[in-house]
């Protein structure tokens, strides 16, 4: 396939798929549900095409582990669900965490908790950014917000989760999944699955491997994993901040609601009043950096498409719990523009309640 750098139009989920082919994956094993079953149909004939090996596994949960086998090899690995497909990860993911083993498993969210529905939600931060499984773990997590930005977090979650032996999840959702935007892909990778000189690759003459949870080996194993995730969190804080230095009301979006913030931040400032916005970019590590200095006068408004201020809390301890923190949440599908500018007058007036602070 000869895409090269030029700009191709595709749906998200193609994009996922196509950026984890260049970035070196050459195993993916999954079991379709919607709104990520496009990226099982591209990767069917495509992982194929470059020597890699794709399986239409019998569940969410052969498909996990299926990668932890394949990462324990050395191989990019790469597993992709949504709703209750991706509740049913998180043990699979637990044991690779637990084992150190770096894969990338892209999560596109749907409405609704139990089998929910296919609507438009990012009701699943909870259980990504604060992670599913049992036990003292985190995994890295980045939410794009566009088809661009799809494919280029695609390919830094492979790099990160070699730099860190660590899965990363890629947060995104249904509509991010099926839009189709222009996209510029990154070049084929030359990742040798031989590298890495912890991979199984058979014993021979040298000394014998396995993989399991490295708290059996390691006899400062809770100083060792505190200081891991210390050093992400220090090291792997990213954002984007929009009209943010003068701000009375700072919005707090991820995702395709923070596509919606920009343009309400851009007619709210044709109004004279100044508002910005804060996109995180990952969710964890969360980008406490971001609100150090911040202090704007009528404090945070956190826009996402959940009923129950989930990213809120987060936004509430990166500000030490001492500003005002709003949430507009709801219910299934897009806000619109003039949803959050209404909220943003509200706030302005004094009549909408805050869900954390003073």
């Amino acid at each position: 396939m000869g895409y090269g750098m030029a700009k191709v139009l595709m749906k998200g989920a193609e994009a996922i798929a196509e950026a984890a082919v260049r970035a070196g994956c050459r195993f993916f094993g999954g079991y379709p549900i919607t709104p990520q079953s496009e990226i099982l149909e591209y990767l069917s004939w495509r992982m194929p095409e470059v020597g890699g090996t794709f399986v239409q596994c019998e569940s969410e949960i052969s498909g996990i582990s299926m990668v932890y086998g394949a990462a324990a090899c050395g191989m990019r690995a790469m597993t992709s669900s949504s709703g209750p497909g991706f509740s049913l990860l998180q043990e699979g993911i637990s044991y690779i965490a637990s084992a150190e083993l770096p894969c990338v498993i892209a999560n596109i969210q749907r409405y609704g908790s139990g089998l929910g529905d296919i609507f438009v939600g990012q009701s699943d931060y909870w259980q990504t950014v604060k992670n599913g499984g049992h036990g003292d773990y985190r995994t890295l997590v980045y939410a794009p917000n566009s088809v661009q930005e799809t494919a280029d977090l695609t390919q830094l979650s492979f790099e990160k989760a070699e730099e860190h032996r660590n899965p990363v999840i890629l947060l995104t959702d249904a509509s991010l999944s099926q839009m189709m935007e222009p996209a510029e892909l990154p070049e084929m990778c030359g990742h040798d699955p031989d590298v890495p000189a912890w991979a199984l690759k058979g014993k021979g003459d040298g000394t014998y491997k396995r993989h399991t949870s490295v708290m059996y080996s390691m006899a400062d194993y809770d100083s060792y994993i505190a200081e891991k995730y210390r050093k992400i969190e220090r090291s792997e804080q990213r954002w984007e901040s929009i009209e943010t230095d003068d701000a009375d009301l700072i919005l707090v979006a991820y995702g395709i609601s923070a596509r919606l913030c920009e343009e309400a931040v851009e007619i709210s400032r044709g109004n004279g009043k100044k508002v910005g916005l804060i996109r995180p970019i990952s969710l964890y590590p969360f980008p406490n950096d971001a609100f150090l200095d911040a202090c704007p006068r009528h404090g945070w408004l956190c826009v996402e498409m959940t009923m129950l201020a989930q990213m809120a809390q987060d936004v509430a301890i990166a500000c030490g719990m001492k500003q005002r923190v709003f949430d507009l949440g709801g219910g299934v599908g897009f806000f619109d523009t003039d949803t959050v500018l209404g909220a943003i007058e509200d706030i302005f007036s004094r009549r909408r309640k805050e869900v954390y602070g003073i």
